[in-house]
């Protein structure tokens, strides 16, 4: 289904290769590692193409059922590229910090959620200037963005998504295991220093190096967003064959 496919030589130029050094490594990564330069451990990129491409093609299947697909990545490096990117393919995100329980406890997350857009919506109406002072309404105001800040991605979170995209399964440990505990497809870039077995699309790559983040996440994002007008197709078809009849 995916017409989007990354190469080992993109991959190369993006510095996808570099794993951590051979003292820090999980030896359940050994069957991604081609090999060693100096102390540094080399990923085996040509199965980085071919998982990618795997995953690449799972995870349009799965937008193409309607299904959501949160990406994770909270880590410096991870930030930005999360975020563009899950808006660009119109999905849930999550930069900031992983809450426990954003997957396990939704009555917690959507009364969260719920108090955001109600503030946002008082602040937009002017409700709030009408009843509080000016030192009362700006703390309202920091209220939420301090909600924004952490819930902000999530605010059209619509349940358990369908799938998750991870930057760094090391530094979101807690959402891999929320995920792994729900059994909602994992896709993870995996570093030699991580144990890739929580992981249902492990992709071999440095999860350090910012040009590779970019590269696997876009990857990923376009083929949700192919897989998402899918499901808007499907959707639409019915609706116009129902028009036609009438």
């Amino acid at each position: 289904m995916a017409s989007t496919s990354v190469t080992a030589k993109e991959l190369f130029k993006a510095g996808a290769h570099f794993g951590h050094r051979t003292s820090y490594w999980h030896p359940k990564m050994a069957p991604y590692i081609h090999g060693q330069k100096g102390s540094v451990h080399i990923i085996d990129l040509i199965q980085t193409e071919q998982l990618l491409a795997t995953a690449t093609a799972a995870i349009e299947e799965i937008a193409s059922q309607g299904k959501q697909v949160l990406f994770v990545g909270t880590k410096r490096q991870a930030k930005a590229i999360i975020k563009n990117h899950a808006e660009r393919a119109g999905m849930p995100y999550v930069t900031e910090r992983w809450l426990g329980g954003m997957l396990t406890n939704h009555q917690t997350m959507n009364a969260r959620v719920a108090k955001m857009k109600k503030l946002e919506s008082q602040m937009e109406s002017g409700e709030l200037a009408d009843k509080y002072n000016k030192l009362e309404v700006q703390q309202f105001q920091e209220e939420i963005d301090s909600l924004r800040t952490i819930f902000g991605g999530i605010s059209e979170l619509s349940g358990v998504p369908g799938a998750i995209v991870i930057a760094d399964v090391a530094e979101d440990h807690v959402a891999v295991a929320e995920a792994a505990r729900l059994k909602v497809p994992i896709f993870a870039i995996c570093d030699t220093n991580i144990d890739p077995t929580p992981v249902t699309y492990p992709i071999p790559a440095n999860d350090d190096a910012i040009n590779t983040i970019d590269l696997v996440v876009s990857t990923l994002a376009t083929a949700v967003e192919q897989g998402a007008k899918t499901a808007s197709a499907k959707t639409e078809a019915p609706e116009a064959d129902k028009k036609e009849e009438k």
